[in-house]
C-alpha cells in the first residue's frame, strides 16, 4: 500500500517513514504543504498522514484536496494537545489525530488499523443488506451511499458509523458503541469524535440542524436511524 507523510520537522518525518518502511508500506514522504498538495493532485495513496502546522500549506487544506477526489483515510498530527485542532480536523473529513509527541509505533498502530477499516468496506468482503429507507441508500458491499439517487461521499469512518446506525435501525446504538466499534478503541467520558463525525455525516445527508430525518439525538445515550 502506498501511504502519504507530510511533515515540515524533517526528522519526525524520516522517522515515521523509517518505521513504516519496515512494514512494507510504500511511503511518500513531503516536508512542505506545496510538494504534499502536488503529490495528492498527481498520485493515488491508500492513506496520508498530515501535519496540521506546516510552513505554507497547512494540514487542514491538504486534508480539504484530498476529500475533494479520494476518500482513503487520513490521520493528522498535531502540537496542540486541545480540542481545537482535533475537532477542525475530524470536520473536513479527517479520520484520526494523533498529538505530537507520538510514539512511532503507536502511529503505524493506527495506520494499520485505518487501513483494514478501509479495505474491509472496499473490497467487497463485507455482505449484509442494503440498507434503504425514505431516499437513504447505503450499500456495505460496495462501499455506496446515495441520498434520492445522489451520491453522498463518506469518508471510512464516516461509512463505519452510519452503516453501524443502519445495522441497528431504529434502536438506540450508544456513543461507546460506536466508537468502539467503528475505531478499534477503548471510549473516553469526554471524548467527542463521535459527535463531530455525526454532525458532518448529518451536513452531507442535508439534515435540518433543528429536526434531523434520519439520525436522530437520544440525549445522553447516543444515536438512533429512524425508519418510520
Amino acid at each position: 500500500m502506498k501511504l502519504l507523510v507530510v511533515d515540515d520537522e524533517k526528522e519526525i518525518a524520516d522517522l515515521v517513514c523509517l518505521y513504516l518502511g519496515k512494514e512494507g508500506y510504500d511511503v511518500t514522504v513531503c516536508y512542505n504543504g506545496q510538494d504534499a498538495l502536488f503529490a495528492i493532485q498527481n498520485e493515488t495513496f491508500d492513506l496520508a498522514v498530515l501535519d496540521v502546522m506546516l510552513p505554507d500549506i497547512d494540514g487542514f487544506a491538504l486534508c480539504r484536496a484530498i476529500r475533494e477526489k479520494d476518500r482513503y483515510p487520513v490521520i493528522m498530527l498535531t502540537a496542540r494537545t486541545g480540542d481545537s485542532d482535533k475537532i477542525s480536523g475530524l470536520a473536513i473529513g479527517a479520520d484520526d489525530y494523533v498529538t505530537k509527541p507520538f510514539n512511532p509505533m503507536e502511529l503505524t498502530a493506527r495506520i494499520k488499523a485505518q487501513l483494514r477499516r478501509y479495505t474491509q468496506y472496499n473490497d467487497g468482503t463485507k455482505r449484509q443488506s442494503v440498507f434503504e429507507h425514505a431516499g437513504l441508500m447505503l450499500d456495505n458491499e460496495t462501499h455506496r451511499c446515495t441520498l434520492f439517487d445522489e451520491e453522498i461521499e463518506l469518508t471510512p469512518i464516516e461509512f463505519g458509523i452510519l452503516s453501524r446506525l443502519c445495522a441497528r435501525a431504529g434502536k438506540v446504538v450508544s456513543t461507546e458503541e460506536i466508537f468502539e466499534t467503528v475505531w478499534g478503541a477503548q471510549y473516553l467520558d469526554s471524548n467527542n469524535t463521535v459527535m463531530v463525525h455525526i454532525r458532518r455525516i448529518r451536513e452531507k445527508l442535508h439534515e435540518p440542524p433543528k429536526k434531523p430525518r434520519f439520525i436522530k439525538t437520544v440525549w445522553g445515550v447516543g444515536y438512533r436511524i429512524e425508519t418510520k
